[in-house]
């Protein structure tokens, strides 16, 4: 029988200080688009929409990063990739989304943001940027060194996140003079994400042997562990490694993780595409400014 995670106790399993980092977050989201809007130049009304997404994203964040998914994360290798398949693939779509576009406007245009953000938005500089840096951290030694030294997680995951945000920005940013990619070539941007994450996705669920230390080595386990459970909890646990958590296999833990990822980022990428889709067949069927003229002036026709 596995052993219950609620030993590591409230702070390891709920991460309070993570909780207020991002109520932070969204108060000042909601003090900026709303309470002084008025102070900024240009700016426009928070839609309904875009509050819910931005919401939504948040709370989304907290529950992956927060919760006790984070703890199962270290526990688990099918809860670590369950939540790296939401925080890059979920998350960053809805705070573009979220965001207004009066306020992408003022980040973007400061001098020395928009050369960079111009840079890395590039359809082909965010596609490999992402999809490599993702799959470089799943290299057994890089990962084991990612998922046991504090500093280095964060530098990484942040970056991640970032490049995360830049992958998703040129099919999804709602700027007119920054959506430079037409339906069809977005269809083919999507699709090449998906070819680009598939080796490294494939290489963890064919592996015939367990591949990261954090996972199997008890002993580069309990390091990861530190990077959420106080050091005074884990001082006065008695554990031996993470069979004490998980049922299954080394092995098929692994397997499993691997195929959570390829279904999580199938399902998300589809629901793009369809949207993609949708909306190029509408703008493709809607009539042309010639058209529009001569439908207020049928005399024109003659």
């Amino acid at each position: 029988m596995s052993m219950s995670i609620e030993i590591f106790g409230f702070r390891a399993l709920w991460s309070p200080l993570f909780f207020l980092f991002v109520l932070l977050i969204l108060s000042g989201y909601f003090m900026i688009t709303i309470k002084y809007r008025g102070t900024f130049k240009n700016s426009e009304p928070l839609t309904k929409r875009q509050g819910v997404y931005f919401t939504i994203g948040m709370v989304v964040l907290y529950l992956i990063k927060g919760s006790p998914i984070d703890l199962m994360g270290h526990l688990m290798f099918y809860a670590h990739m369950t939540q790296m398949a939401i925080l890059y693939l979920v998350v960053p779509p809805l705070v573009i989304l979220g965001i207004p576009q009066w306020i992408w406007r003022v980040l973007i245009n400061y001098k020395w943001i928009k050369p960079f953000f111009n840079f890395l938005t590039k359809p082909l500089i965010a596609l490999i940027l992402f999809n490599g840096v993702f799959s470089i951290y799943h290299i057994p030694d890089v990962f084991d060194i990612v998922k046991t030294d504090m500093m280095f997680h964060t530098v990484y995951t942040s970056i991640l996140f970032l490049l995360a945000l830049f992958m998703w920005w040129p099919i999804l940013n709602e700027l007119p003079e920054m959506d430079t990619l037409g339906g069809l070539r977005k269809v083919g941007y999507v699709f090449a994400n998906g070819v680009l994450l598939t080796p490294a996705c494939a290489l963890i669920i064919f592996a015939d042997t367990p591949m990261y230390n954090t996972y199997s080595d008890p002993n580069a386990w309990a390091q990861a562990l530190q990077l959420c459970v106080p050091s005074a909890t884990l001082a006065s646990l008695n554990l031996s490694g993470p069979e004490m958590f998980n049922s299954m296999s080394l092995i098929h833990d692994q397997q499993l993780g691997g195929v959570i990822m390829k279904i999580i980022q199938e399902i998300v990428y589809g629901f793009v595409l369809a949207q993609i889709f949708f909306a190029w067949y509408k703008k493709e069927q809607e009539p042309s400014a010639i058209e529009k003229e001569h439908m207020l002036n049928p005399q024109l026709i003659k």
